[in-house]
Parts: structure tokens; C-alpha cells; sequence
């Protein structure tokens, strides 16, 4: 008797251990993900982006735009813009982010002169010939996704914290899942895979890491789309944070007036 009780007792022991070991790697899987966010933090960001859309057959094409963003991750703004080439120049996407419901999308067409918004259905389209969709370019809330630890990986020479994160149902998402890749070393994403169904869809690899104002900033982000077999490069120039911006530029009234 006094032995059997002796290894119920110790195997109750390991089950709460276990419980609670893995009640912990959860906890510490969305703790990594908030310092992520933490410790990039900024007022307001700026840069110059050239993109390199690379398609099936190896043909490549080129873009640039220009990305401005104001306020708090979650509750902020951002306009990106197209500079080049002619076809698309004075394209704009204005993104509102919420932190307690979708964000809201609007694009403006130069040409058409007129802004229309992007339904939540339409997000999982290919924003203008790059491999990004209108979703990719959203933030995301925290509380709108559930986090696993998954261990540990080491991606191009780094030791990184590798998290899935999965949408709760208030979130619409064309993924099922999400892989993080987070570098130990400094708190930065390494890569990110998307997945819709168990399948992989979407990949972006943040390379090139530098110092900005104190702030770990990707100058080379890559997105390569599975389906379709094709992936844009996107290289960051001339990144500024915290600089003075006007909130009033990230409005409809002055997406109209900006060409």
C-alpha cells in the first residue's frame, strides 16, 4: 500500500509539474512576442522602400514607395505611397489600426481620383503586384491570437524562440496559423511562415539587421508566396523614428490632396 501510494503521489507530482511547465511556455510565448513589440516602440517611423518583385519565370520588376506611421502599435496609422514606376505613382494605402476591431483600409487611385475602402474579404488579395496581401500589411492586436512555445531553432546562425500563433474567432485572418522565429540575441523577428489549412502559404525573412536610434530595424525584408512561386525583396533606406509628423496627414481629406 505504502508503495503504491508513494508512486501515485510522485506521478501526481510530475502531472502538476508538467501542468504548470506547460501553462508557463504558454505564458512565456505571448511574454516574447509583447517585448518584441516593447522594445520596438517608437513614436512615429519613416523610410524609403525599394521593392523587387521577382515572378515565376524569374522575371523581375520594380517598385519604390514611401511609409509613414504615427502613434501606438495596435492604435496607429500608417500611409504608404508609391513613388514609381509611372502606372502606379500616387497609389496610396492609408491603414487605421484598432485595438479592439478590425482596422480600417482605404486606397487611393490617382488616376481615378477617387479613394475606395478595402473590404475585410478583399484583404487576402496581392497588394499591387507585390507578394505582401493587404493583410500583411496590417498590425497585429495580441489579444486577438493565442501563443505556443515551440521550442527552439537556430535560423541563418541564430538561436531563436520559435512561437505558433493561431487567430482567436473575433479575428478574421486568411491564416489558420502563424510560425514566429525571434531572435534570443536581441528581441527581433528572424522570419515569420503563414499557413491557411496546415498548408504554407506565405513566408517573410527579416535580414540585414542594424541599429536605427537605438531601435533593431530589418533594412532587407523578403516575402515569398508558395502559390504562386514568386517573392518580393523589399529594402528599407533612409528609416527615421520618432520624428515629428502630422497626424492630420493620415487622414482621407489629405490622402486626396497629397498626389
Amino acid at each position: 500500500m505504502g508503495r503504491w501510494w508513494g508512486l501515485w503521489s510522485m506521478n501526481r507530482i510530475a502531472l502538476v509539474l508538467l501542468t504548470a511547465t506547460c501553462t508557463l511556455l504558454g505564458q512565456d510565448a505571448k511574454a516574447i512576442v509583447t517585448e518584441v513589440q516593447q522594445r520596438a516602440r517608437v513614436d512615429s517611423e519613416q523610410y524609403e522602400g525599394l521593392l523587387q518583385v521577382t515572378d515565376s519565370a524569374g522575371k523581375v520588376s520594380e517598385k519604390s514607395w514611401t511609409y509613414e506611421r504615427v502613434g501606438s502599435h495596435g492604435n496607429s496609422r500608417s500611409l504608404i505611397r508609391f513613388k514609381s514606376p509611372a502606372n502606379v505613382k500616387g497609389v496610396a494605402l492609408l491603414i487605421i489600426n484598432h485595438p479592439d476591431r478590425a482596422s480600417e483600409q482605404w486606397m487611393w487611385t490617382p488616376n481615378l481620383h477617387r479613394e475606395r475602402r478595402i473590404a475585410l474579404q478583399d484583404r487576402i488579395t496581392r497588394f499591387f503586384g507585390t507578394d505582401f496581401s493587404f493583410e500583411d500589411l496590417d498590425e497585429r492586436d495580441l489579444e486577438n491570437f493565442d501563443y505556443s512555445y515551440k521550442g527552439e531553432e537556430v535560423i541563418d546562425g541564430e538561436v531563436c524562440w520559435k512561437i505558433e500563433s493561431k487567430p482567436k474567432p473575433v479575428r478574421r485572418s486568411q491564416y489558420t496559423s502563424s510560425v514566429l522565429w525571434i531572435r534570443k540575441s536581441n528581441y527581433t523577428y528572424a522570419q515569420i511562415e503563414n499557413y491557411s489549412g496546415g498548408k504554407l502559404v506565405r513566408q517573410l525573412k527579416y535580414n540585414d539587421m542594424v541599429k536605427v536610434q537605438g531601435i533593431w530595424t530589418a533594412r532587407l525584408l523578403v516575402m515569398q508566396d508558395f502559390r504562386r512561386k514568386s517573392h518580393t525583396t523589399l529594402k528599407l533606406d533612409s528609416t527615421r523614428y520618432n520624428s515629428a509628423i502630422p497626424e492630420e496627414r493620415f487622414t482621407l481629406q489629405a490622402l486626396r490632396r497629397q498626389q
